[in-house]
């Protein structure tokens, strides 16, 4: 046993003292990359919400904002997969302060916009969407790199499942939690540019909130641009 212990050692010691040290890889060698990454599949955003076709007595008030959170499947589309196809399934909650007051009931609600003057604490809309984002996607990117420009534009398709419309002021508190008037349906044309971690979206309604809602005869359609700032994670 302890003979072919020795001879084992032997031979070891005798092919690694025969190779040679300085052997180089040839250039030419043939090597191949795994190629088959995949870039941007989680986001989270966070945005400030700018709301735009407002009839005349209607204005912005106090602050709006929103986050999203999601996945999209990346699906590159050629050999050097920095252009890409990307749907996936994502979350959004927004709220927008105005001065458009909506009372009544679910079934029958009543708008009317709070003349100047007028005290309230708060009055706010918040609409919670589950959405599908799809996008065309062109990226600066390698498998080792991550570190690139990114542009992505295309489209949000969702459907708003909460809404919660909330007015104070010194003599009353009106909650809702549905609206009949509320469309539903929601879709957005959806643009992303950035570098790295850092990437601005901007985000513009397509479809108005309101089907039917009406402040002295004038049709409130409604809509919002949100700008704001997203973060993918592989």
């Amino acid at each position: 046993m302890k003979k072919v212990f020795v001879i084992f050692i032997w031979l070891v010691c005798w092919t690694t003292s025969g190779q040679d040290k300085n052997y180089k890889i040839p250039e030419n060698a043939p090597f191949t990359v795994d190629s088959t990454y995949r870039e941007d599949q989680f986001y989270l955003g966070f945005n400030f919400n700018l709301i735009t076709n407002k009839p005349d007595p209607v204005s912005q008030e106090s602050f709006s904002g929103g986050a999203q959170i999601g996945y999209i499947r990346d699906m590159p589309i050629n050999a050097q997969r920095n252009l890409a196809i990307g749907i996936g399934a994502g979350w959004t909650i927004n709220t927008y302060g105005q001065n458009l007051k909506i009372s009544g009931t679910s079934e029958s609600a009543n708008f009317e916009a709070i003349p100047d003057g007028i005290n309230y604490s708060t009055n706010r809309f918040t609409l919670q969407t589950v959405e599908v984002p799809l996008e065309l996607r062109w990226r600066t990117s390698t498998f080792n790199s991550y570190k690139f420009w990114r542009i992505y534009a295309g489209l949000r398709a969702g459907y708003a499942y909460s809404i919660k419309t909330n007015f104070r002021d010194n003599s009353e508190h009106i909650i809702l939690r549905d609206l009949d008037e509320l469309n539903p349906f929601r879709l957005a044309a959806a643009f992303t540019f950035g570098y790295s971690t850092f990437n601005f979206q901007f985000q513009y309604d397509i479809i108005p909130f309101f089907d039917n809602a009406e402040i002295d005869t004038e049709p409130i359609d409604l809509s919002a641009l949100r700008i704001g700032l997203v973060f993918y994670i592989l």
